[in-house]
């Protein structure tokens, strides 16, 4: 049902694929004002632009302010999602987001409130058993900062990402390929690896883009056995809203004026990445099965899509 909807809008490929094209561009107009900043910065400090890479640029600039200009690229793609869907597509909002008669906050919510209190308990956990990986780097000032830039932009970062994979393009394959599992893979895979550039790859290797991969096809299969984005929508703004507010390190994507900061070397083994995709996911699609009463898991999952 939820793919389903794209069968009454405007969906034509040339629109997708015109679609795509603003959607990109306004996000690189989006990068632009980062670029400006930190090519002026690196001029100011003498650093090589030819040698400068992700992780570096990442700590030239202040932290609040490298995070709100990275965030704004992904503010930008969120508002030309709206604008294609809108426009080229003549859908509503409503109809990209669930199959619902309306969408269902509660089920955002419930997603962000559940993941944000169960990964920040891994968090303290984690610190309360290896207090020597981390260090105390909370100052007040910075910290509000952080605070009101991530409440804002986060989570349109986040929907951005879901908006985009979850959304516009599982509706638009969907509606192509006339099945469910093609653009659950297609989406899944292609939001893991767009990963690839982020500095936990060059710290932990690309074995790491098992996680991201996994992530996205977890984030699917709620989607779709959801009928709606809510839940991913909640689970993923709750994701990184959290972190970048508990916990910070050196080599990853997001450099923030955290509580904490992880000081120890960057490892993560394949049994732990495993875990994440093959246990943690699993898990979680239990508990939301269970709390939502979901069934008829082939159909929903890789069963026809078609327009009757």
């Amino acid at each position: 049902m939820y793919i389903k909807q794209a069968f009454n809008i405007k969906h034509n490929w040339w629109l997708y694929v015109a679609g795509l094209a603003i959607i990109l561009i306004a996000v690189l107009l989006g990068q632009i004002p980062y670029t400006i900043v930190l090519i002026a910065k690196a001029l100011e400090t003498g650093v090589d632009l030819q040698k400068l890479d992700v992780s570096q640029a990442m700590r030239l600039l202040e932290s609040n302010l490298n995070l709100f200009l990275m965030l704004l690229s992904y503010a930008a793609g969120f508002l030309a999602v709206l604008f294609v869907v809108k426009t080229l597509h003549k859908q509503s909002i409503r109809s990209l987001t669930t199959s619902r008669a309306k969408i269902d906050w509660k089920r955002f919510w419930f997603a962000f409130l559940f993941w944000g209190i169960i990964s920040s308990g891994f968090v303290l956990v984690d610190h309360y058993m290896n207090p020597e990986n981390y260090e105390f780097n909370f100052k007040l000032v910075p910290f509000l900062i952080l605070v009101a830039i991530a409440i804002v932009l986060v989570p349109l970062q986040t929907s951005f990402e879901e908006y985009l994979f979850r959304g516009y393009l599982m509706q638009g394959i969907g509606v192509f390929c006339k099945n469910k599992w093609m653009p659950l893979i297609i989406t899944s895979v292609t939001f893991g690896l767009l990963h690839i550039l982020n500095p936990e790859i060059e710290k932990l290797g690309y074995f790491l883009l098992v996680h991201y991969i996994g992530t996205g096809f977890f984030l699917g299969i709620i989607t779709l056995m959801d009928e709606g984005l809510e839940l991913a929508l909640g689970f993923h703004a709750a994701n990184n809203l959290f972190t970048a507010l508990l916990v910070t390190a050196d080599w990853t994507a997001f450099q923030t004026n955290s509580i904490l900061r992880d000081i120890s070397d960057p490892d993560i083994g394949n049994i732990e990445i495993f875990a994440s995709v093959l246990i943690l996911y699993p898990i979680l699609i239990f508990i939301f099965a269970k709390v939502y009463k979901w069934t008829n898991w082939k159909d929903k999952l890789i069963g026809s899509v078609t327009n009757d």
